[in-house]
């Protein structure tokens, strides 16, 4: 089985590659791992994503990562899985309201690879493994910041999680028929500049934790 764990980020995924490097990607015959950056952000990852699809046709693509949360309940570092993504910035603002390419009549809801105008995760039930909780993503261009913004997005959408990739690999994936999944830790609540209050390297550190057991678990069942 061909895997392939993505992230924006090399730090993202760096300290898994030291515990998995020998086990997954030198010796296994069963399981092989390979390790992609994507780059910061829905162009950089879509360009980077299509070519590995393309290019690799793996077997599962695990997009590894950090979001920020619109629930404050959630505890930082919490791990979880997107179960569907909401495109949070494509559209336009207008007389106070936030419109959308469907509310524009651009896209239509359920034309593929929307459905209901998300991104929902149809491999979710078979890759999600642990168990984690599965919530509603929500990938933007511009981290959002602005409390109208952040509550128009909250009321309009229901998402929990915002990320910069998410949408790129739910909408690629969907279309080239690759399972895929979407892990990310919780760094911070959505809106909080104050970066003395995100929990970076915990929530790093606790996603690297669930990588290597989710891997494992893979490799015991396939």
């Amino acid at each position: 089985m061909r895997i392939i764990i993505t992230a924006a980020t090399i730090g993202e995924w760096m300290p898994v590659f030291v515990n998995m490097n020998t086990l997954y990607t030198g010796e296994s015959q069963r399981l092989k791992v390979r390790f992609h950056q994507s780059g910061v952000g829905m162009l950089a990852s879509a360009v980077s994503l299509t070519r590995l699809v393309s290019e690799e046709k793996p077997d599962l693509i695990i997009q590894a990562g950090i979001a920020g949360c619109f629930d404050s309940n959630m505890p930082l570092g919490k791990v979880v899985v997107v179960k569907e993504e909401i495109l949070g910035d494509v559209g336009v603002e207008e007389d106070g309201k936030w419109k959308d390419l469907f509310d524009l009549k651009l896209e239509k809801s359920n034309y593929h690879p929307f459905e209901k105008r998300k991104l929902p995760n149809p491999w979710l039930s078979t890759y999600n493994l642990l168990k984690l909780p599965e919530l509603t993503g929500i990938t933007v261009n511009q981290i959002s910041t602005q409390p109208s913004r952040i509550e128009q997005l909250k009321k309009k959408y229901g998402a929990v999680v915002e990320s910069m990739e998410g949408a790129a690999l739910h909408f690629i994936c969907r279309e080239a028929n690759i399972p895929f999944i979407q892990i990310r830790a919780i760094s911070n609540y959505i809106g909080e500049r104050n970066k003395a209050h995100w929990k970076m390297k915990e929530a790093i550190e606790a996603l690297n934790e669930v990588l290597v057991k989710y891997v494992d678990r893979l490799y015991k069942i396939k």
